[in-house]
């Protein structure tokens, strides 16, 4: 989870990323993630006060609002990171690639409950979706542009619409293969 495997990361999955120096200088959603890095540390060490602060300065600097309480794996991508939040139950796992205008919010007010969705590993979530309630997402799957996501999403999916609904891989699975087939002759 080092800031070396942050920028490797972003590096690969960004195609607008250059360089090293263009990364750590330009790239807010790669600030946002260290900002709740330092402040995740301070809440695991129920210094809660001084890490809500270093979370609002993160905000305030990159336009990402992410809940130190939040568990966030390793290598994760927010790319052109303005406008997301990211709540207190809310988990992240490893490899997830986040755009622009997300929510991983929470229904109800219930304090001490998981209210905030799970994310499993190499998720990509696009621009402007909303996951809201304690749902997962499952290892592979996506979630489109502007989706409204109110129950669990299965692994390798893809969720699109409002609400959202699955749409079958089945055609986009025997289009992919073709062209393997294709490429192989």
């Amino acid at each position: 989870m080092g800031m070396i495997s942050d920028i490797k990361t972003l590096k690969q999955k960004d195609p607008a990323a250059r360089h090293i120096l263009d990364i750590v200088l330009t790239h807010n959603g790669l600030h946002a993630v260290w900002s709740y890095r330092i402040a995740r540390f301070f809440w695991k060490l129920r210094l809660k006060m001084i890490a809500r602060i270093i979370s609002n300065i993160g905000r305030f600097n990159t336009g990402v609002d992410i809940h130190p309480g939040a568990q966030i794996g390793k290598n994760f991508v927010i790319d052109h990171g303005s406008g997301i939040v990211i709540g207190e139950t809310a988990v992240i796992g490893n490899n997830v690639l986040m755009y622009h205008g997300v929510t991983l919010g929470g229904t109800g007010n219930h304090s001490g409950a998981k209210r905030h969705p799970s994310l499993c590993d190499e998720v990509m979530i696009a621009a402007g979706a909303k996951i809201l309630g304690d749902i997962k997402i499952g290892y592979g799957a996506k979630v489109g542009a502007n989706s409204v996501v109110l129950k669990d999403v299965p692994p390798h999916a893809t969720a699109v619409g409002m609400p959202a609904r699955i749409i079958e891989g089945k055609d986009i699975l025997e289009v992919e293969c073709s062209l393997v087939s294709k490429e192989r002759d």
